[in-house]
């Protein structure tokens, strides 16, 4: 009977173990580096980021937060790069049932919510980054080679007392992307 019963928890574990899969489902995608007048800026979109379990989390009340890695390095041939910047921003998504609206919070905007009724608006607004001053162009040096990385992550949920040692298969909305690498001459 403990036998049996020791068998059946080890299968549930195994089956809700996330799979690389499920985290190769997210990704960048439509990444531009350009620049104004002053600043080199970045423009970025995370893909496949919102799955249904996702999606069913934040209309619970779940705050959720995307955090964006992103560096600079110059490159120097056969010499390591030389690290420019090295910037991390969050973006945070957050439900008011009574209210049945979405407060999005990004920090590299100052963490001003922008509230939205429409949760397709609050998914592109946590999907996307646009125009993120990376650096001011008195920084780089014209006719060098230059390289950004970019990488997201979702924050992992914190439950509160205990539930996570109850709700173990949170873990399945977790992602991770890739890096990925923009190379580019100023």
């Amino acid at each position: 009977m403990l036998r049996n019963a020791l068998i059946l928890l080890v299968v549930l574990a195994l089956l809700a173990w996330p799979s690389p899969a499920m985290a190769a489902n997210a990704k960048l995608a439509h990444i531009i580096v350009t620049n104004t007048r002053d600043d080199l800026l970045v423009y970025l979109t995370i893909e496949g980021a919102f799955q249904e379990k996702l999606k069913d989390a934040i209309l619970s009340g779940v705050p959720t937060t995307f955090t964006f890695f992103l560096t600079l390095h110059r490159s120097r041939g056969l010499w390591f790069s030389k690290e420019i910047m090295d910037i991390s921003v969050t973006h945070t998504v957050k439900y008011d049932n009574l209210k049945k609206e979405f407060s999005v919070s990004r920090s590299y905007a100052g963490n001003e919510p922008v509230v939205t009724p429409s949760f397709d608006e609050a998914k592109k607004l946590m999907s996307e980054i646009d125009g993120l001053k990376i650096v001011p162009l008195n920084q780089l040096e014209k006719g060098k080679k230059y390289q950004i990385r970019a990488k997201a992550q979702m924050e992992k949920l914190t439950l509160p007392l205990y539930l996570h040692y109850v709700l173990f298969f949170v873990s399945l909305w977790d992602f991770e992307t890739d890096w990925y690498t923009v190379d580019f001459v100023y």
